[in-house]
């Protein structure tokens, strides 16, 4: 896939994707209507901004680099034809995932919405589920010895601490 293309693709996909998990369907379920804050406490909401001020620009970066470097998008019908190991790819085989729960969770917080904090559970746990069921396999299958060197070395879900060398699932 050419780069234009790439990016192209990664731009419909972001328009389609995490702007309906994030955006569309936090929406649908609050309103965006702002409760008490948990526990009456408002730093809970202050954590919930950090949350989604952290999200966003791992999730945008990292659709850049998906069709910068990667040559592809993230959607599974145009993968990059290169394994991105760069960038927020280089502490966290998902980044992309855990960028979306944390704009989620972080919006449930800052509403003081409990039913959008369910919301972002049920979506991790979605993800998780695909990345062992398909996607795992799939980059196994097409990037071998690469992926797996990668996947010794850089967590499925907690980030990489500095100074590490080996990471587990």
């Amino acid at each position: 896939m050419t780069r234009g293309w790439a990016v192209l693709g990664s731009m419909v996909f972001f328009l389609i994707a995490p702007t309906t998990l994030a955006g569309l369907v936090p929406w649908g379920i609050s309103q965006w209507r702002l409760q008490a804050p948990f526990f009456d406490l408002q730093p809970v909401r202050w954590f919930g901004v950090v949350l989604v001020l952290l999200g966003l620009p791992v999730l945008v970066e990292t659709f850049i680099r998906f069709a910068l470097q990667g040559r592809g998008t993230p959607a599974p019908v145009a993968p990059p034809q290169h394994l991105v190991i760069s960038g927020p790819n280089r502490y966290v085989r998902n980044p992309i995932y855990l960028a979306l729960v944390a704009i989620v969770l972080g919006q449930g917080l800052v509403l003081g919405n409990a039913s959008l904090l369910v919301y972002g559970a049920l979506l991790w746990i979605g993800f998780h589920l695909f990345v062992l069921a398909y996607e795992e396999p799939t980059l196994r299958g097409t990037f071998g010895a690469e992926y797996d060197t990668y996947c010794a070395n850089v967590s499925r879900w907690l980030p990489r601490l500095p100074g590490s060398t080996t990471a587990s699932s």
